[in-house]
């Protein structure tokens, strides 16, 4: 109503944002429900569900094909490891956890499906807590590998108290004590507060996301913190194990394979905060790929060259002279 007019007198004024008035001289505005949005002021319209859909988005084509791909290579790697088990640069550092940690870099990259496609309550459920225990054995796998190295080289000294601690027992405890901790922070966190689908219709005005919830942000967060914090453990370890006189020392190997890993879950969080929508299981996504990869390239692509293309150097003596001339 105008001020200082008769009562008969109006003035048209513009709707609120998300609000309507299909009425001619309609004093109030009505909202769109939450599954529409405001067209030109006077109609509501059904919003567009996005999704990463193998369909409609081309990047998780590409997602996918680089999963399958990396999932070959690892593949392939442990048929070598496999195939040449009985070869000294394969028995060195402990075959078995070398085995473990191939397998779980290939549940790593397969573990990518469960983050694409349309979500459900299985997959919301099983795809951070699966690649947080598969990349936690992985990472625990390396942490073993570290302090096997470590406990070699010391138990080599003449009257060491060290060569007690040698054997497959200390190895295969470390593995299963840091992986039960993330088994029991993924059940804890499945039974509180477990992910769930959802329909997030606040974020855009247009369209609506169909994304997983994660239910428990702090349970989310320990879960990817716990993994860095082995991740800098194993980097601590390997690099001070770096320069043991060792013919097939995996140290250096572990060492800048840690740090590829420390870098991209560094970078992850920042570039995870700044994006919204399916963009950040996007981010998420290219962490996984590129933190295995970075453990399959650093660690084991070194030894398949050794096997396959210098076999004259898969002997103790003969690498231990080789690395002398270099």
């Amino acid at each position: 109503m105008k001020k200082g007019n008769y009562k008969c007198c109006f003035e048209c004024i513009k709707c609120p944002k998300g609000e309507i008035s299909n009425e001619t001289g309609s004093v109030s505005c009505q909202r769109c429900p939450d599954d529409q949005w405001p067209y030109d002021l006077n109609q509501c319209l059904p919003k567009l569900v996005e999704v990463l859909s193998y369909k409609d988005d081309p990047r998780v084509l590409v997602v996918a094909i680089f999963s399958v791909l990396f999932f070959v290579k690892s593949s392939l790697a442990l048929g070598i490891f496999i195939l040449f088990r009985d070869t000294p640069v394969v028995k060195a550092n402990n075959k078995n956890l070398s085995f473990i940690l191939l397998g779980s870099i290939m549940l790593s990259f397969l573990s990518v499906f469960l983050f694409l496609g349309h979500p459900t309550h299985v997959t919301c459920m099983l795809r951070q807590t699966s690649f947080g225990i598969i990349f936690s054995v992985a990472i625990s796998s390396i942490l073993a590998k570290t302090i096997m190295v470590n406990t070699a080289f010391k138990a080599t000294k003449p009257g060491s108290s060290w060569r007690k601690c040698i054997g497959v027992k200390i190895t295969n405890s470390v593995v299963f004590c840091c992986s039960f901790l993330q088994v029991l922070l993924s059940v804890i966190w499945l039974s509180t507060s477990p992910p769930f689908p959802d329909m997030n219709t606040q974020l855009y005005q247009d369209k609506i996301i169909f994304q997983c919830n994660e239910g428990s942000v702090m349970a989310f967060y320990m879960l990817l913190g716990y993994i860095g914090l082995l991740a800098v453990v194993s980097f601590i370890v390997a690099f001070l194990a770096r320069n043991l006189p060792d013919s097939f020392n995996e140290a250096k190997n572990i060492t800048f394979s840690m740090l590829v890993v420390c870098s991209v879950w560094v970078a992850f969080i920042p570039a995870y905060m700044s994006v919204t929508g399916k963009n950040t299981v996007l981010v998420e996504i290219f962490a996984i790929l590129a933190s295995s990869f970075g453990i399959l390239g650093c660690i084991f692509l070194p030894k398949c060259y050794i096997i396959l293309v210098r076999p004259d150097l898969n002997s103790k003596s003969r690498l231990a002279k080789w690395r002398q001339k270099r």
